[in-house]
């Protein structure tokens, strides 16, 4: 573990930070993305400079009006209405303050027009920030241009500040995770994460390393930690010669590092979205959650937040979504700007956020101010009050081949989600809801869906269309409507004669029908079983049928299921139990006690 001196010694950034406002110089810090820039201001202000607060502003996310405006307030002396210049009220905190403007390279020119007398002078307008409290200014930004438009160039600026370069070497990463994960000892993960390249560490930076280790604790693959970038899981892979990516480290590492921890490091776990979620809400997680439209996503995000905290989570459907709803500056009496927060952020009840439609933003001001919500959990510099989790959810740039309309991103602004899930059809439990909602006809699409069309049918036919489906059926409608409508006439390429013969009554084999003619049924496998230890055909059949049941379709034919499964082979039955969620193991396990019996 970290030793008590190494703890108290700061580290290169921690002590920039105290000669420049010892100096009242302004501070000019580059580094990756990451390393643990404004956590250190976060911690080490508060526990250094404890009589000054950190105003952090959040640069991406300024609007012109944001840090000053013109405004007609009333004079005191006079009555009159005079025309003033107002400024944020984050910069007139009524004590002493440590300015901090992160990422400062990715404001609009406007604003670094504005950030340029700032740094120059300490002033804004016509307010001088040491009279308003001031002791220290900083700004940060990774120099990267995958992350940023602009190079800071002007030497007018450049000659007024202090520039700093540092890696994750230079702040103090190491002893605040240490500290988070106890009781582990995370010194031989830092020393593997230190014997890597310095390109895989770049990759695996210490912000994605926490996301990894905080999966780790919970019992999820650790590869949801790393982030999704542009689509796609970032791979722990070196580049070659060529500018490419070279051999893939990822599983090789991630395995190293639950080894260390003493952890396992699953391929994946049963009914992983509500897992996570759940995660979420207890430890105040950001989660991505990536998936094909139509399988459900967000209603079991809706869902299980609702049964979580009691209450609807707060919705926001990004391509809707303007910055005025979310917060607004307005003119105060004590003649600053106030950023006024949508009613729903405000309050003491427990919160939830869902970020719909995450990478189709209706503009960049909205996606911006996502930032630092994702980021620091405020808006505006307002903390939101007892906000237990954010989630966002999006589809993938590509899907069936298809191109959609979605918004790229960088690797900055990825790393900001703990967990990052690749969500699939199967991982989303819509079945029990059709079978719920729609009874016996959600029990004919579904078997249509499982056993009548291929791997590329069942991607087509979404929960949606199956839906969809359904509700054409009841209404005597060609079903052909239902499914996805791909222009100039054609639609997805899945046959619905199946279906349609489904409906009509053809004879099939359901879980219904070995139900109805158990005895019959009983008979076939024990000529299989009698014929081959390894069964038959009637074998497969019935095994394939008990797989893709629901649980309330196993429940409510509990009684031929116990007595079919009995006479499968058993490496048959085994795999029953395999990936399954808690509710399947325990039924699977109660049956499997009455066949003892």
């Amino acid at each position: 573990m970290t030793t008590d001196t190494e703890q108290l010694t700061a580290s290169r950034l921690e002590s920039f930070i105290d000669a420049m406002i010892d100096m009242g110089q302004t501070g000019q810090i580059f580094g990756e993305h990451g390393i643990g820039k404004t956590a250190t201001f976060f911690s080490h202000i508060g526990r250094v400079h404890p009589d000054a607060t950190l105003v952090y502003v959040p640069a991406a996310n300024l609007t012109p009006d944001d840090l000053l405006v013109n405004a007609p307030v009333r004079d005191p002396h006079t009555g009159e209405l005079v025309l003033r210049q107002l400024v944020m009220s984050q910069l007139k905190p009524g004590r002493p303050f440590v300015l901090l403007i992160d990422d400062s390279l990715q404001a609009g020119e406007t604003i670094q027009s504005q950030l340029m007398q700032i740094a120059c002078n300490w002033t804004l307008g016509e307010h001088d920030l040491r009279a308003l409290g001031c002791v220290g200014v900083f700004l940060t930004d990774n120099e990267s241009l995958a992350e940023t438009s602009a190079r800071r160039s002007d030497l007018a600026l450049l000659d007024r500040m202090v520039t700093l370069r540092i890696t994750a070497n230079d702040t103090a990463w190491r002893r605040h995770l240490a500290a988070k994960y106890r009781p582990w000892d995370l010194t031989p993960v830092f020393s593997l994460w230190a014997s890597l390249s310095p390109a895989l560490r770049e990759l695996l930076s210490p912000r994605t390393l926490d996301h990894v280790l905080a999966n780790a604790r919970e019992g999820f693959p650790l590869r949801w930690g790393l982030p999704l970038v542009d689509g796609e899981r970032l791979r722990l892979a070196e580049p070659g010669p060529d500018g490419r990516p070279g051999q893939n480290r990822t599983a090789e590492i991630l395995d190293r590092i639950a080894t260390l921890l003493g952890v396992s490091n699953p391929a994946t776990i049963p009914d992983p979205v509500r897992q996570v979620l759940r995660a979420a809400l207890r430890g105040r997680w950001t989660v991505l959650l990536q998936g094909p439209p139509g399988c459900g996503k967000t209603e079991l995000v809706r869902e299980t937040v609702r049964t979580a905290l009691g209450r609807e989570p707060l919705y926001f459907s990004l391509p809707v979504t303007n910055v005025e709803e979310l917060c607004a500056p307005i003119p105060s009496a004590d003649g600053t700007l106030d950023n006024l927060l949508a009613a729903k952020f405000t309050g003491p009840e427990p919160k939830a956020i869902v970020w719909d439609e995450y990478n189709r933003p209706k503009d960049k001001a909205a996606f911006a101010k996502l930032m630092e919500i994702t980021q620091e959990w405020s808006l505006a510099g307002r903390r939101i009050e007892n906000l237990r989790a954010q989630i966002a959810v999006q589809n993938p740039p590509y899907h069936l081949g298809r191109k959609m309309l979605v918004s790229r991103n960088n690797i900055a602004q990825a790393t900001r989600f703990t967990a990052s899930l690749q969500v699939e059809p199967a991982d989303i439990p819509a079945n029990e809801w059709l079978l719920a909602r729609y009874g016996s006809d959600a029990e004919t699409v579904l078997e249509w869906w499982k056993h009548d069309i291929d791997d590329e049918g069942r991607a087509w036919i979404t929960k949606r269309t199956l839906e969809r489906l359904i509700k054409l059926h009841r209404r005597g409608l060609p079903l052909e409507m239902g499914t996805v409508y791909l222009g100039d006439g054609e639609y997805a390429p899945v046959p619905l004669t199946a279906l349609i013969d489904r409906f009509r009554g053809r004879p099939v084999t359901g879980l219904r029908e070995l139900a109805r003619d158990l005895d019959a049924w009983e008979a076939r496998l024990r000529r299989a079983a009698g014929h081959s230890s390894e069964g038959g055909d009637d074998s497969d059949t019935v095994h394939q049928i008990l797989a893709n049941a629901e649980l309330s379709q196993l429940r409510k034919n509990r009684v031929a299921v116990t007595r079919l499964v009995a006479l499968l082979p058993a490496k048959l039955r085994a795999t029953y139990l395999v990936g399954a969620s808690a509710q399947q193991q325990r039924f699977w396990t109660e049956v499997f006690m009455a066949m003892a019996r």
